[in-house]
């Protein structure tokens, strides 16, 4: 599948030309020429040779490289007296910093911030814990915690190599919903130092966002931190996934007019994401599930699962089928992937029931292409920004723990992603949805607010809810005390 040129791949040029009619249009002609896509023209200097900054989207970093020679190679005397990755350029020094929310340039300002004021806050959190969620950030800070073993599709690149992505996942969490979260990448990929440092960490945050740790570790994980906490833990990969897979099942169901106990559901790929989403859909109602790999449908006579996928074998497949994919996809409604690509074909959506729907979620390239599945698949979605109906997880953590936060809950259970998954769902009124636009936008202002609301009160009703700060407000101790 081709690229088109994208502000991923933005570089800015900084050009010299003889200042003569023409010459500009020669060298813009050339970026186009080469496949290039001008966003801004910008004065540096003018006079008998001029120089401006030309920025431009490109489609990788080779081809930003080549623009630059097509420029050079054009009129005469032409010289590129630059090149800047501006992706590079936004990284520089970090994405994120740590702000004060008040002055300290008085003596007064500074005694109650610092010493001696701050002993007697010190002391009141000393005499009763859950006011280090009134008095400290605890109350709004999450921990986004890394080994860089399966850092997006670079795989195990290390800490400092995870530290731009978990950076980057942090201004989510800010610009979206408010929430201040730190990276912590961790020099160790061993699964008790993990768990072991995670738990001695944990006082100074309100919940723990585990990402790009590797399969299977990440199971066990998440699992010993859920249990050995009393704060929310979350895996994003796994469980922000599967949130929004179901905010779009809810939707496309409404527009293909079926039930989700009635469904067929194919899943291909049944790792930390892929089992995740059989969990919630199973949650969600749906009684016939499918689980496939490479090697065909996962059954528990099979003898190479890890434990996730024997979890998946036993849970899923009530029918017994054996085979391969495409012997799963016969009849079925959904195909989930999140896989490889190019493993689905239109033999196989010819095969599906009525109405098929397409979640195909390989990055950067689908398990089959829309433009190949058009006409085929009744509603098709993918995990990229260039189509509609984009799947991403980004449209689930910030809310999630925005809701999670601010119900100071002691857990992320079941009932609060289900309630995540309904609220990102119900975003788009019925009436608004189309098989492009089963799931919202990234930048959709009612998404947080929506999602906070339904976490939160599932996170009461579900028992896992701290009372909130207006029933446990700080105490300013007597003067007796």
């Amino acid at each position: 599948m081709g690229s088109t040129p994208s502000a991923s791949y933005s570089v800015t040029l900084r050009v010299e030309y003889p200042n003569q009619a023409g010459a500009l249009g020669k060298i813009l002609t050339a970026v186009g020429e080469a496949g290039g896509d001008v966003g801004a023209v910008d004065i540096v200097q003018q006079g008998e040779r001029s120089i401006r900054d030309i920025t431009i989207n490109a489609r990788d970093s080779d081809h930003g490289h080549r623009i630059a020679e097509a420029i050079e190679k054009s009129p005469p005397e032409i010289k590129v007296l630059s090149f800047s990755d501006r992706t590079f350029l936004a990284h520089l020094g970090g994405k994120i910093e740590v702000k004060p929310k008040m002055s300290v340039r008085s003596r007064d300002a500074l005694s109650m911030a610092y010493t001696p004021g701050v002993a007697r806050v010190c002391q009141a959190v000393a005499d009763d814990p859950q006011q280090a969620y009134s008095l400290t950030v605890k109350r709004n800070t999450i921990a986004v915690v890394s080994d860089g073993t399966a850092v997006l599709g670079l795989g195990d690149v290390g800490p400092e190599a995870a530290m731009p992505v978990m950076e980057g996942k942090a201004m989510l969490f800010k610009e979206f919903a408010n929430v201040d979260a730190y990276p912590i990448c961790l020099g160790t990929t061993d699964t008790e130092e993990i768990i072991a440092t995670v738990k001695n960490l944990a006082p100074g945050f309100g919940g723990i966002n585990l990402e790009d740790i590797s399969s299977p570790r990440c199971f066990e994980i998440e699992e010993r931190l859920q249990k050995e906490l009393e704060i929310p833990v979350f895996h994003d990969d796994q469980h922000g996934t599967a949130v929004v897979v179901l905010a779009a099942l809810i939707n496309s169901l409404t527009i293909v007019g079926k039930e989700m106990k009635d469904l067929t559901v194919v899943v291909n790929g049944v790792g930390a994401s892929g089992s995740a989403c059989v969990k919630i859909l199973l949650s969600a109602g749906v009684k016939n599930i499918i689980g496939c790999d490479s090697k065909g449908i996962v059954r528990p006579e099979r003898e190479d699962l890890s434990p996730m996928e024997r979890w998946v074998a036993e849970n899923t497949n009530p029918e017994g089928l054996i085979g391969e994919l495409s012997d799963a996809l016969i009849g079925a409604d959904l195909f989930l992937g999140l896989s490889v690509p190019d493993v689905l074909t239109v033999e196989h959506l010819d095969s599906m029931a009525e109405n098929p729907i397409v979640f195909a979620m390989a990055n950067p390239d689908p398990e089959i292409a829309p433009e190949e599945a058009e006409g085929r698949a009744r509603i098709m979605a993918t995990g990229r920004s260039d189509y509609p109906n984009q799947i991403n997880n980004t449209l689930c953590f910030p809310g999630i723990f925005r809701g999670a936060l601010d119900s100071r809950a002691r857990k992320m259970n079941e009932e609060m992603k289900l309630a995540a998954a309904h609220a990102l769902a119900e975003v788009i009124p019925d009436e608004d949805l189309s098989e492009d636009y089963i799931i919202p936008s990234l930048f959709d202002e009612r998404i947080v607010p929506s999602m906070a609301k339904a976490v939160a009160k599932a996170a009461h009703e579900s028992g896992v809810a701290r009372p909130s700060l207006e029933e446990d407000v700080a105490q300013t101790p007597s003067p007796s005390s």
